[in-house]
């Protein structure tokens, strides 16, 4: 008898609590909500029970072959070597350029005191340099920035206009296998400085700022018009062209040559020309997003890849990066990067991690002098 009465007094319960009014207005409030919610907005939160793992110093010796001098004064610098020191990075790269830092004689003066700890690179100077007494000045200025310290040029910034991270004259419609520097380059193999080069950027920074574009929003912050200026695909003949008439030139893709997309690409260029490498500097997001194609490229160009971060100079920076390239997390997001997307760690091997890190990097500071 119990049990007769409480089965309609549960399907009551059941009934009310799903009537259907009550599902129409939830699901006109759901639909109500995505309408509204701005992709710039979305902020998810991980609800899975996975591994999230903290790497608070890197697996080997890290030489970060990408940087800026982000540092404003002497106190800077001295918290930056403290934060290298906590995370594992044995030296870093402090890129020259037009938008960040100061002078080249400045910078070389700024960091002195911690030479072992940071290697300098240096800007073409263009100034004049379609006549012959400027191309002798600005080959005379490599020479004495090399003698200065300089290891390498860059960071060279081409994304359709020509070179205008160059200071302090930028090298407006100079693109890096334009006739004119082709003895700035040749120099740089006597000199065994190889050059540093951004090319262009990620493909949704060309492509249509709608909803078809899966890079969004980042795509819009950085879009690129190329209305009087080259493409991407132009910009990367003439890198291409660069890096084969001249073979005796180390040349190094910034950014996975901004080839993230099209990695089978970047690779068949690898092999065809021993002379070039890539760093991996500032394109977490773009890379951990195509996690296993990512790891199989960086393992089958193990001796190729070089470490970078190019992102500040912040503990929590070099930590992200340590979490993508060596722990098997999956499915987390990092919101600094402003991608919509979530990431996947690489889970890299140890002797492809040593390489990345330090070893590739000593390799062309050392051994290709």
């Amino acid at each position: 008898m119990k049990k007769s009465l409480f089965i309609p007094f549960l399907l009551f319960v059941i009934v009310s609590c799903t009537s259907k009014s009550s599902v129409e207005n939830e699901t006109t409030d759901a639909t109500d909500a995505v309408s509204t919610i701005r992709v710039t907005d979305f902020r998810p939160q991980v609800v899975n029970n996975i591994p999230k793992t903290y790497v608070e110093k890197a697996k080997f010796p890290i030489i970060d072959m990408h940087s800026h001098d982000y540092a404003a004064n002497a106190q800077d610098i001295a918290d930056w070597v403290k934060v290298m020191d906590a995370v594992g990075v044995e030296h870093t790269a402090v890129m020259h350029c037009s938008w960040i830092g100061r002078p080249f004689e400045e910078v070389v003066e700024a960091y002195a005191p911690y030479k072992d700890r940071f290697r300098l690179w240096c800007c073409f100077d263009y100034t004049d340099i379609d006549t012959p007494e400027g191309l002798a000045a600005s080959l005379a200025t490599l020479e004495r920035y090399h003698a200065m310290g300089a290891v390498g040029i860059g960071e060279l910034g081409d994304k359709g206009e020509g070179d205008l991270y160059a200071r302090p004259v930028e090298g407006r419609d100079i693109h890096i296998d334009d006739p004119r520097i082709k003895p700035l380059i040749e120099k740089c193999a006597e000199l065994k400085m190889p050059i540093s080069i951004h090319i262009g950027e990620p493909i949704w920074m060309y492509l249509p700022i709608d909803e078809t574009n899966d890079g969004l929003p980042n795509g819009a912050v950085w879009h690129v018009d190329t209305t009087n200026c080259m493409g991407y695909y132009g910009l990367v003949n003439t890198f291409e062209n660069a890096v084969r008439e001249n073979p005796s030139t180390i040349f190094i893709a910034c950014h996975y040559l901004n080839m993230n997309d099209d990695l089978p690409r970047l690779g068949a260029m690898l092999d065809k020309y021993p002379n070039m490498y890539v760093d991996i500097a500032a394109r977490v997001a773009e890379s951990a997003h195509t996690p296993r194609a990512t790891r199989d490229f960086l393992i089958k160009y193990q001796d190729r890849v070089l470490f970078g971060t190019d992102n500040g100079m912040t503990a929590d920076m070099y930590r992200n990066i340590f979490r993508v390239l060596e722990t098997n997390d999956e499915h987390f997001y990092i919101h600094d990067f402003n991608y919509h997307w979530a990431l996947s760690a690489f889970n890299l091997p140890d002797e492809v991690l040593k390489k990345i890190y330090h070893d590739n990097a000593e390799r062309i500071l050392t051994e290709y002098k």
